[in-house]
Parts: C-alpha cells; structure tokens; sequence
C-alpha cells in the first residue's frame, strides 16, 4: 500500500512539476517573412461636432475613440493647436463603427482614425452649413497625416472621410473640408480637371444622369454600395461623393459632373474590380 502512495505521489509530482514559469524556448528575430504587410492600411477623417473639452472628455472616457484628436485654436482657453495621441497606432480605436471601404469591411481593424474639433455640418434657420476649418488645424493635420502615409504606404484613395465609409450613417467631415487642399499635397485623391472636362464631353455639368450608372462607378470607386436599387441609398451615397469631390453642389442626384469626376477618379487610381 505504500508503494502504490508513493508512486502516485511520483505521478502527480511529475504532472505539476512542468516548467513553472521558466522559459523552455528561444525566439529567433533574424528571419523576416516576404507575405506581410503593415495592419494599417488607411485613414478615417472625421469632426466632433463639439467643443474642445467635450471633444477630448468623449474621445478619452466614452463608448468611441480615435487615435488621434486635433483641437481648434478658440483664441483664449486654447490659442493653440494640440494634437492628441488617445489611442495607439498598434492598437484598434473604436472610431468607425459599421463602414465599408474598397472591398475591407471592419475598418476600425485596418484603419487611423483623426477626429478635427469642429461644430460640424448642420441646419441653421432653415439652411444646412458647415463651418471651415482653421489653417493651423489644417497644417497640424497634414503634418501628422504626411508621417502617416510614410509609415504605412497609405494611398491617396485610402485618406478617406467617415461619409464616405458609412455613408447611410455619417456625414463628416463635412462640405467644409478642403481635400482638393490636401490632395494638392500629396494627401488624399482628387480628379484631374482636364479628365473631367473630357468625361463630361460638352454636356451641362447639371444635366441628369442615370443614378443606376454612376452608383455603379461609385462601388467600382470603393465606395460601400449594399442595395443599388435603393432610392434612399443612392441619394445618400452620391452626396457623401459630392461632399468629398464637388462641395460646391452637394445634391444628393445624379448629374453629369459628378459622374464625370467619378469616371475620373476611376480613370487616374483604377478599379476596386
């Protein structure tokens, strides 16, 4: 009977013994695997749609985040422009909610999310406005959005605004931001004039065009396009292209400039198909 404790005792010994917390192994760092890529492969814009304090409280302590805020100088509590980091560039933020973008769903996975301090676009008096962006939030953006696109190879159809991944949803950052400014700069995409020209062959620039074609030109773009038939989707996916592409006439119908931009944009940065 004692022998049968003890080797039970030897068992359970063995078992429990293993390793503990001492590391049994080694990892070797000199190989690096050719099939890679970095994880971030685009940027979300978007505004606040409140103040300064509310922005960082909301961004910092709520339900959503960004990895990055950019406040708006007001003159007396912040003269200056500060840039916070609240999340991150390894990490996910909670920025995009359900989005759509070139074929990639889940973009809060894949993408940099930067929120501008900003009141927004809104109805005021029975018309819809939107309040310009000052210049040195704008340079702090492009100065952060040009490290960005070094660090991950961000294309320019890839620095995108929340309308134009969640279009159903969202609508900023706005009329009011200046991407053709940003594009200029190497930051984002914009058509070229002459190629608009071309593919507007002569007719007025507001003279009808079939919705049908041009959401169709939209989802080849990369724009998420869930029932094309949809009256109310296309009305709300062609404005998200115009606030983006033509701010000065956002109308939410298909005309034939905007279906010259989108024939355009297709023409200088390809197909998603």
């Amino acid at each position: 009977m004692k022998k049968i404790w003890l080797w039970s005792v030897l068992l359970l010994s063995g078992c429990h013994s293993g390793t503990g917390d001492r590391q049994v192994f080694t990892v070797d760092h000199h190989l690096n695997a050719r099939s890679q890529e970095p994880r971030v492969k685009m940027v979300v814009i978007h505004y606040t749609a409140e103040d300064n304090a509310s922005s960082l409280r909301l961004l910092s302590q709520g339900d959503v985040s960004a990895h990055y805020l950019i406040t708006s100088p007001d003159g007396k509590s912040a003269p200056a422009v500060t840039v916070y980091q609240l999340v991150p560039e390894s990490r996910v933020a909670w920025h995009a909610g359900v989005s759509g973008w070139r074929g990639y769903t889940h973009l809060n996975s894949i993408s940099i999310g930067i929120e501008l301090v900003n009141p927004g676009y809104y109805r005021k008096g029975g018309m819809t406005t939107c309040t310009l962006y000052p210049p040195s939030q704008l340079l702090a953006l492009e100065s952060l959005l040009q490290t960005l696109v070094k660090r991950y190879a961000i294309t320019p159809v890839n620095i995108v605004g929340h309308s134009d991944v969640a279009p159903s949803r969202k609508q900023d950052p706005g009329p009011c931001f200046p991407w053709h400014s940003l594009a200029n700069a190497g930051l984002g995409a914009w058509p070229d004039a002459g190629t608009v020209s071309q593919f507007l062959a002569g007719r007025s620039a507001r003279a009808p065009a079939d919705p049908r074609v041009l959401i169709a030109l939209l989802s080849r773009y990369g724009y998420p396009v869930t029932d094309p038939a949809s009256q109310s989707e296309q009305t709300r996916l062609i404005r998200a292209f115009q606030m983006h592409f033509r701010p000065a006439g956002v109308t939410g119908k298909a005309d034939a400039e905007t279906e010259a931009i989108a024939r355009a944009l297709l023409s200088k940065y390809g197909t998603l198909h």
